[in-house]
């Protein structure tokens, strides 16, 4: 098999790899709401949402769960400058800085933040391995080295691309972002890296006000549909895969629903899925290392959001 000869050839310090046997066969999705944030009563992020995926993907049978590890500081600071670490962890940033990234400090928030990042750190350790592996959490797309905004503190995918170009030999590193807001903390962190390739395709206006510049940005109008959409898209994709990455990070935000509060385009479930067939389809010729996190979305109810988180892992099932 294809994703054995990967397995075979992908050793890093932390994580060795057996050559054949079922090891590259484990299919488990590592998650993060056993952390409980607790947030006021009125706060309009949807904690509720990761619960619910995992309850959908324990319902459908066909992957295993793990509590997601704690990242290590020392990697986090591969990415993020260590006077912010510092003063996140401890409780003494600004009052200013809190209400950017939009949650008000708690213990509870350190936990499940250094949680996010150490799932996202356990999928890539498994995508080496198997050839994929997933998260129900991470994507936080708007962390920037020193500052967090926009529900995200720290950068889970910059900080898992930077462990790999650390740990391995790979160095070609791509990040196709599909939340409908502009990944701009990435794209922020990787602006002068031309080993890593950032891609995001984002709703034009919308959030953040101030865009950065991606390696590729493809910006949207408001209300497109899956048509459209699944016709930029490709055409970028085109793009990403001339890169020839050695290691793809999915940020699989499915914000993009018509249902959702926050998104303004009006994909439906069925292109959200084509949408995740059209990357997925592609790194497997590629037989990249492939890791899914799951970025935004806020649709009412929530559990229309959840499913469709929970569709792409179905996806990911069908294809690899």
């Amino acid at each position: 098999m294809a994703w054995l000869r990967v397995c075979a050839k992908r050793r890093t310090r932390e994580y060795e790899i057996v050559e054949g046997g079922n090891s590259c066969m484990t299919r488990r999705l590592f998650y993060t709401d056993h952390h409980v944030l607790p947030l006021p009563p009125e706060h309009r992020f949807p904690i509720t949402k990761y619960r619910i995926l995992r309850e959908l993907l324990e319902r459908d049978g066909y992957f295993s769960f793990e509590r997601a590890p704690q990242a290590e500081i020392a990697t986090i600071e591969l990415v993020h400058e260590r006077g912010y670490v510092e003063a996140f962890l401890s409780g003494t940033l600004s009052a200013a800085a809190m209400r950017k990234i939009g949650f008000p400090w708690s213990e509870g928030l350190v936990k499940r933040t250094l949680a996010s990042v150490g799932s996202t750190l356990a999928a890539t350790r498994d995508a080496l391995a198997t050839g994929w592996g997933g998260t129900l959490a991470g994507g936080t797309h708007h962390a920037f080295s020193g500052e967090g905004s926009g529900y995200c503190v720290f950068n889970d995918i910059a900080v898992a691309a930077r462990w790999v170009q650390a740990e391995t030999d790979m160095k070609r590193v791509a990040v196709v972002d599909l939340d409908v807001h502009q990944g701009d903390g990435t794209a922020h962190i990787f602006r002068d890296d031309p080993s890593v390739l950032t891609l995001s395709v984002h709703c034009k206006s919308n959030f953040p006000l101030r865009k950065q510049q991606s390696k590729i940005d493809v910006e949207l109008e408001a209300s497109v549909g899956d048509e459209e959409y699944l016709h930029a898209l490709e055409e970028a994709l085109a793009r990403v895969w001339e890169f020839d990455p050695e290691i793809v990070f999915y940020q699989s935000g499915v914000d993009g629903l018509a249902s959702d509060r926050l998104g303004r385009l009006q994909l439906s479930h069925d292109g959200l899925r084509e949408r995740d067939r059209l990357v997925m389809r592609r790194v497997k010729k590629l037989e990249a290392p492939f890791v899914v996190t799951i970025g935004g979305g806020y649709s009412d109810p929530i559990e229309l959001t959840s499913e469709a988180h929970a569709n792409t892992f179905r996806v990911a099932r069908e294809v690899f």
